[in-house]
């Protein structure tokens, strides 16, 4: 135990350069007690004492801003940085060397049954406020950038971006240049959509009042 806590703690100096000392570590970093407490809660989850288990990951919540379901597998060297807002789903299963920042969503999709949470595999890296959705499997290495929103696989190796996400980055060859204005935006495509449509009722709006005209001064003629 005092071992893989050890670990936990060499990870965060790895990972974050504004920590200084063990004890700073130990007292003030959210992540690594809500690593801990989940350790103590999945515990307790796999022996089916389900209510203390969610207890403890309740008290973790408040105390942390970490939402981490007691029935989650998180393998070693598990790094959350600042961690507020983070949301880890019951089957969610993550690998080793992970780490995820605040805001990110481990989440399902609806009310389905079974495996209906991702599963992160080794080295992989979440960014701040990413939602990765369902039971979809992140790839080894792979990088999920910041706010993205991901519903599919993601390949190993690979980086992710966008609304929804997708593949930019693969084995290191960029399959696209990485531009924010291109990013797909649903809201101003319909918008747009919306407008041609009113242009076009406009033209023929337009016409017809234009017939009316003519058959009025055609019918005064008469």
């Amino acid at each position: 135990m005092f071992k893989r806590m050890k670990e936990d703690i060499e990870v965060v100096f790895e990972q974050d350069p504004a920590a200084r000392s063990y004890i700073e570590v130990i007292l003030t970093y959210s992540g690594i007690h809500a690593i801990w407490a989940h350790r103590v809660a999945h515990g307790f989850y796999k022996r089916k004492f389900y209510f203390i288990a969610r207890v403890i990951s309740q008290v973790s919540r408040f105390f942390t801003g970490i939402e981490i379901h007691p029935g989650a597998q998180i393998g070693r060297r598990f790094f959350i940085d600042h961690g507020m807002g983070v949301v880890i789903g019951e089957t969610c299963e993550i690998g080793d060397n992970v780490t995820v920042y605040q805001g990110v969503t481990l989440g399902g999709t609806g009310k389905e049954k079974g495996k209906r949470h991702p599963t992160i595999k080794d080295n992989a890296l979440i960014a701040t406020g990413a939602k990765v959705l369902g039971s979809i499997t992140v790839g080894e290495n792979a990088k999920i950038g910041a706010g993205s929103v991901v519903l599919k696989d993601v390949p190993p190796n690979s980086t992710v971006v966008g609304i929804p996400g997708r593949v930019v980055i693969r084995d290191g060859v960029k399959l696209k240049d990485l531009n924010h204005s291109d990013l797909p935006d649903p809201v101003a495509d319909r918008c747009l959509a919306m407008e041609r449509e009113i242009r076009h009722l406009q033209k023929e709006l337009e016409e017809l009042q234009k017939k009316g005209v003519q058959k009025e001064h055609a019918d005064s003629n008469l």
